[in-house]
C-alpha cells in the first residue's frame, strides 16, 4: 500500500461532509427496537466454530470530559462499581452459557477482548482481577501470541500496581486518551494530565512487556491552533506510541451535554483545523507512521500496518482489528454484538439493562438482521476502509451477481469522484487513489443504502 498521501485542502472542502465511521454496516442507526431476546439467543446459541471477540463496557468516569460522547455515567463514587460488577458477571454467565449450548463439537476460543468505557480502571485492581477471572472460568481463551487482549485506561485513574495487574492478567495492549499536550486545551475540556504523567505510563507499560501502545488525540478543541497542536504532536512523537488516533472533534452540543460547557467561539475557524490535520499528516509520515485510514496511523512493524499490507485488516464495533472473523459478544450496559448477521445492542440505560438481567432475560434493546444486500455493501465498505479496493469478480463469485449491473446506479454517482482523480474504476477494480484516501468516507457512503436523500447532520465530518 503507497505511503504517499495526498494532501489537497481545496478538494477536502469539496467533499468534506457528514458520514458514519462504519464500524459495522449496517450502522447502529440502523437498529431497531427488540420485542424479545429470543433472535439473541438464537443467535448465541449457533452452532458454530468461529472465534469469540468479548467487548465488555464500564460506563463509569471520575471525572467529565467536555468533549466526550460516549455513554457514561460520571461519578466519584467508587461503590456504584459493585453493583455494576455483580450484574455484569450474570450477563457473562448467561451469554456463556448459551455459547456453550451451541452444539459444535468444539468449543469457541476467544481470541480477542476489549475493555472499553468510559474508564475501565474506574475499577480497582482487585475488581478488574474478579472480573477477568471470571471470564476465564467460562470462556476458553487463546494462548496464540496472535491474541489481541487490549483495555482502554486513564492515567489519572491508575493504582501503582494498575498496570501490572492487567499485564499479569494477560493484557497485551493499552490504549488511553491524551487529547493535547497544551494545558490551556486541558483545562478548557476538563483534562488535565501532566505531560510526566503521560510519559510515565508509557515508560511503565513497555517496561511491563504490552507488545502495543495507542493514544488518543483531537484536534478542534478549544483553543487549538496549528503552532500548538505542532507542539503537541512533537511531544507525542518522542514518547513513540504504537499506534495513535487522530480524531476530529464534532461539536455536536444538542446531542451531548457535556459539550454545552464548551463556547463555540473558542474552537477553532474550519481553515485552521483542516491546516492542523494536514500538519498531523505531514509530521506522522516524516516520523515513520503508516496511514492506516479514518484517523488512524501505526508504526510499520504494527500489526495492524502488517495486517494492512498482507490484506487481511478487519474492521468492527472496536475500530481497525486484525480479528474481524471473530463474532463479537457484547457485554455490559450499551454494548453491541454482532454474531453472524444478527446485530443486538444492550439497553443504553442502567436501570433497564439491571432490570432484564434480574428477570433472567439479556438485556436486548436494539436488534438488526443483515440481509443478502447488506453483505454485499458491507463488504463493499470494509474493502475501502481496510484495503483501497473492492474486485468486482471476487463480488460476482461472493455473491453470486453481477455486481457491475447491481451497482451501476452506485457507479454512475461515482462518476465526479473519478475526474476529480480520488478513485479508479476499470474493468476488474474500484480502487482509492492516493489523492482520495482523506475522503474514503464519502466513497464508502455513495454505497450505503441508507444514506441516500438522508440526514447525515449526526455524525461527524470526515476531517
Amino acid at each position: 500500500m503507497s505511503e504517499h498521501l495526498i494532501w489537497d485542502p481545496l478538494m477536502i472542502q469539496r467533499y468534506n461532509r457528514s458520514g458514519p465511521r462504519y464500524t459495522s454496516y449496517p450502522t447502529a442507526i440502523e437498529f431497531t427496537p427488540a420485542s424479545s431476546d429470543e433472535d439473541e439467543i438464537e443467535a448465541l446459541s449457533h452452532a458454530t466454530d468461529k472465534p469469540l471477540s468479548l467487548y465488555l463496557h464500564i460506563p463509569f468516569c471520575a471525572h467529565v470530559c467536555y468533549y466526550c460522547g460516549c455513554n457514561k455515567i460520571v461519578t466519584k463514587d467508587k461503590d456504584r462499581a459493585i453493583t455494576y460488577l455483580d450484574y455484569l458477571l450474570r450477563e457473562i454467565d448467561m451469554k456463556a452459557a448459551m455459547v456453550e449450548s451451541n452444539g459444535s463439537p468444539k468449543r469457541r476460543v476467544v481470541e480477542q477482548l476489549h475493555l472499553g468505557g468510559g474508564t475501565p480502571t474506574f475499577l480497582s485492581d482487585e475488581q478488574l482481577t474478579k472480573l477477568v477471572n471470571h471470564l476465564t472460568s467460562r470462556f476458553t481463551f487463546s494462548e496464540s501470541e496472535s491474541a489481541d487482549y487490549s483495555i482502554e485506561i486513564d492515567p489519572r485513574e491508575l493504582g501503582p500496581n494498575t498496570l501490572k495487574t492487567l499485564r499479569d492478567l494477560g493484557f497485551n495492549r493499552v490504549s488511553f486518551g491524551v487529547q493535547d499536550v497544551n494545558l490551556t486545551v486541558q483545562k478548557a475540556v476538563n483534562r488535565v494530565q501532566p505531560e510526566e504523567m503521560i510519559i510515565d505510563v508509557m515508560d511503565n507499560a513497555r517496561a511491563l512487556g504490552f507488545r502495543s501502545i495507542n493514544i488518543d488525540l483531537i484536534y478542534g478543541l478549544p483553543f487549538q491552533t496549528l503552532e500548538s497542536f505542532t507542539d503537541t504532536l512533537d511531544r507525542i512523537i518522542s514518547m513513540r506510541p504504537d499506534r495513535l488516533s487522530i480524531f476530529n472533534y464534532a461539536h455536536l452540543p444538542q446531542r451531548f451535554m457535556p459539550q454545552r460547557r464548551i463556547n463555540d467561539s473558542d474552537l477553532p475557524e474550519a481553515a485552521e483545523k483542516l491546516a492542523i490535520f494536514g500538519m498531523a499528516i505531514q509530521r506522522l509520515s516524516a516520523a515513520g507512521y503508516h496511514y492506516v485510514g479514518m484517523d488512524h496511523f501505526a508504526l510499520p512493524d504494527d500489526e495492524l500496518s502488517s495486517a494492512q499490507q498482507q490484506g487481511k485488516l478487519h474492521r468492527n464495533f472496536q475500530g481497525y482489528t486484525t480479528h474481524g472473523e471473530c463474532d463479537l459478544i457484547g457485554l455490559g450496559v450499551s454494548s453491541i454484538s454482532q454474531l453472524g448477521n444478527m446485530f443486538a445492542q444492550n439497553y443504553t440505560d442502567l436501570s433497564q439493562w439491571q432490570s432484564a438481567i434480574d428477570n433472567d432475560r439479556l438485556p436486548t434493546f436494539k436488534q438488526r438482521q443483515a440481509n443478502h444486500d447488506d453483505n454485499i455493501r458491507k463488504h463493499i465498505i470494509m474493502g475501502l476502509l481496510c484495503h483501497l479496493k473492492v474486485s468486482f469478480a471476487d463480488l460476482d463469485t461472493r455473491f453470486d451477481i453481477n455486481s457491475k449491473e447491481y451497482l451501476k446506479d452506485e457507479l454512475h454517482k461515482l462518476a465526479g469522484m473519478e475526474a476529480d482523480g480520488l478513485i479508479h474504476i476499470d474493468d476488474a477494480t474500484l480502487c482509492i487513489t492516493d489523492a482520495g484516501r482523506l475522503m474514503v468516507r464519502q466513497t464508502c457512503m455513495v454505497f450505503d443504502a441508507y444514506r441516500h436523500g438522508s440526514d447525515n447532520k449526526r455524525f461527524s465530518q470526515a476531517i
